[in-house]
């Protein structure tokens, strides 16, 4: 088996002129991986190259593969991933991977940016102060997960009621509302994370309705299990695919 021309076109596309350690001292599988993700895989899928590059960054956060992710950091600038949108995508997987496990893919894309001659630190993207962070998360919440956190709010324990209001505030305002990526794109990458993570399926099928609300549909999410496959394994993408399914069946 050889690589075939397409296979090894989309990988020159992230890593021109890049000479692989493992294609040499183990080229049966670097053979059988590159065909299979940078070729048969994308005969599946709508998503152009930089959102490909932008839900492979959140899988390899939380899944941490801080080696991987780094590299995929270098090939998402090559095919136009601005530093703002890595950035984001970075602070994005904070509420959801939380700090102990981004921590290290910080500094991570801090090195990556530098090496690309990018000034730290990057413009700031907070929309949000700290006296409208509830109010404005409150608003982002209910466009994208309807009364979701209002129902929370009215129903939980006296003494459970500040995790309802940390979504709001911390979870939505904080994070959702900053600039840098839409709201559509912060729903996808979700998405991907929980799926990437495991073990999150109650929230998986909270964010898949709160994407399909926002505009990312049914076919949007499998071409995004799809292109997230080779790298999170066949356990987690047809977990994730259940919960697709239960959440949002086929049409008969």
């Amino acid at each position: 088996m050889k690589i075939s021309e397409t296979a090894q076109k989309n990988h020159d596309e992230l890593f021109p002129g890049h000479v692989s350690v493992l294609a040499e001292k183990d080229p049966e599988l670097i053979e059988v991986f590159d065909n299979f993700a940078f070729d048969e895989v994308l005969q599946h899928t709508s998503l152009d190259v930089k959102e490909r590059q932008r839900v492979l960054l959140a899988a390899l956060i939380a899944m941490q593969c801080v080696n991987e992710f780094k590299a995929m950091a270098k090939g998402a600038l090559n095919v136009g991933v601005t530093p703002i949108e890595l950035k984001e995508i970075v602070y994005q997987a904070v509420p959801y991977a939380g700090l102990g496990k981004v921590f290290d893919f910080l500094h991570a894309t801090n090195a990556v940016l530098e090496e690309n001659g990018i000034a730290l630190p990057l413009e700031g993207q907070a929309t949000t102060t700290a006296e409208t962070r509830y109010g404005k998360g409150l608003e982002i919440v209910r466009e994208a997960a309807g009364e979701a956190v209002d129902n929370l709010l009215k129903t939980m324990p006296d003494n459970q009621k500040h995790f309802a209001t940390f979504l709001a505030d911390n979870c939505f305002g904080d994070h959702f509302t900053r600039s840098g990526l839409s709201i559509q794109e912060r729903e996808q990458l979700i998405f991907v994370m929980l799926a990437s993570m495991g073990g999150a399926e109650t929230q998986m099928k909270g964010h898949i309705r709160n994407n399909i609300r926002v505009g990312n549909d049914k076919q949007k999410l499998l071409d995004t299990l799809t292109v997230l496959l080779p790298f999170i394994g066949y356990p987690r993408t047809l977990t994730a695919l259940h919960c697709l399914n239960e959440v949002a069946p086929e049409e008969s």
